[in-house]
């Protein structure tokens, strides 16, 4: 056990954690400034519904990087206000990796071996009635349902500013 912990750090040292550069610079470059994104003036009870589907098409062209930080916000928090969902995730993902480091030897304790297909099994008899009781069905339909009417409902609401009327109109 005692040699394990530091074979664990070492493994954990080399690995790179950090989100593709493109990607990210691709993303961040699009997000909108605060205050143009909860500008308040520009908020309006739409007229009808042809009204709506202009606004939501405009601001979800123009606010998808906001959305996805939102997004990714929302994700946190059901992650955060659901912590068995978040340690049975984690239980999941450190076990994988943990048992794929064996690279397909068995794991020796004391007397005991246990092979890597007896680990997954464990792993899995561990995981699946933990996974049940955390509900992570509910979980993405509350994600799902706050998401949408978070992203839909600023979208519905803010009006597009006054320039974006004569940019349709240049030919």
């Amino acid at each position: 056990m005692a040699q394990i912990i530091p074979m664990i750090r070492e493994r954990l040292s080399g690995m790179s954690f950090n989100v593709p550069e493109r990607f990210r610079s691709e993303r961040f470059a699009n997000l909108r400034p605060l205050n143009e994104f909860f500008d308040i003036r520009r908020v309006s009870k739409p007229a009808h519904f042809g009204d709506v589907t202009q606004r939501v098409n405009y601001n979800l062209s123009r606010f998808s990087s906001n959305y996805a930080v939102i997004f990714a916000m929302l994700c946190f928090y059901s992650l955060i206000s659901n912590p068995l969902l978040l340690f049975v995730i984690g239980l999941v993902v450190g076990g994988m990796f943990l048992i794929g480091k064996l690279n397909g030897e068995a794991l020796s304790i004391g007397p005991i071996q246990a092979t890597t297909s007896q680990l997954y099994t464990g792993l899995l008899i561990v995981a699946v009635p933990l996974g049940f009781l955390a509900s992570p069905i509910s979980t993405v339909f509350w994600l799902l349902g706050a998401s949408a009417v978070t992203i839909l409902g600023h979208a519905s609401f803010l009006e597009p500013p006054v320039e974006s009327a004569f940019e349709e109109q240049q030919v």
